[in-house]
């Protein structure tokens, strides 16, 4: 039986169990996404372990043997996305960036592809913090503001990323109710330096980090060849303008960090 929790009151709902194994992203992403699983599995207690995946949805970024032996909570905004979650034990129809858990209650908490949506990242990373336990784990995975696919879609027109899923990434439901693109905002806190030394000043440390080459650019190479070579030609020329101090493919990014034992005060 699951639970989902709307803005009405509790209203459990009887649905199967789809702990499907994770669909891996393309390229770089998926072998960054495989060292991720590799980390939680090694560094999460064994047994059952409490999750909270904010803003997760109807998909988890989680491998399916963790899953099955969690107990995990999702938050929302998106009342389509929690109707089609089939995984969650308790689905919560609410705001990540004011939602609050009880303290120190959780095991590992999951924002992946969230919080470039959020206008105040610094209120949902404060929730957050104050919700793992010692020890516990917060696994990020966001968009690189500082990369090609990261510009684009901070100054291009909501409309413009929806054609770009639909007629190139190829999903004809994109921008329908429950359906990505969403709009976004690039806190500046989604940049990665900032993001953990703002966590580290809660009494966390990053024990994974990778920018990895944007799943659009493999996704092209595979889906629309030619558009990927001009595409990889203005970027590697671009790159070499700069001398190679960044790397415009490097669009997203995976971050997983661990609340030390004595973070109780910083997080309270």
């Amino acid at each position: 039986m699951h639970q989902t929790i709307a803005a009405d009151g509790l209203m459990p709902i009887a649905q199967s169990d789809l702990h499907h194994d994770t669909e891996m992203p393309a390229g770089e992403a998926g072998y960054s996404l495989a060292k991720v699983h590799s980390v939680l599995q090694k560094l999460l207690p064994a047994g059952k372990v409490s999750v909270y995946e904010a803003g997760g949805g109807a998909a988890s970024y989680l491998p399916a043997a963790l899953l099955r032996r969690s107990s995990v909570t999702v938050v929302d905004i998106d009342p389509t996305q929690i109707f089609n979650n089939a995984y969650a034990e308790t689905r919560i129809c609410g705001d990540v960036q004011t939602h609050r858990l009880p303290a120190e209650s959780i095991d590992l908490i999951t924002s992946y592809n969230v919080i470039e949506h959020l206008p105040e990242v610094d209120a949902a990373l404060e929730c957050f913090a104050g919700a793992v336990k010692p020890g516990g784990l917060i696994l990020i995975g966001a968009p690189h503001p500082r990369s090609l696919s990261g510009l684009v879609t901070k100054h291009s027109p909501h409309w413009f990323h929806v054609w770009f899923y639909r007629h190139i990434r190829g999903n004809e439901r994109a921008g329908q109710p429950g359906e990505a693109p969403f709009p976004v905002h690039y806190h500046p806190l989604v940049l990665p330096a900032r993001l953990k030394a703002f966590m580290a000043a809660r009494g966390f440390e990053t024990v994974y980090e990778r920018v990895y080459e944007s799943p659009r650019f493999a996704e092209m190479r595979v889906r629309h060849r030619a558009l990927s070579i001009v595409v990889d030609g203005i970027t590697g020329l671009v790159n070499g303008l700069l001398l190679n101090r960044v790397n415009l493919r490097h669009g997203d990014y995976h971050l997983v960090l661990r609340k030390r034992a004595d973070a109780r005060v910083a997080a309270e």
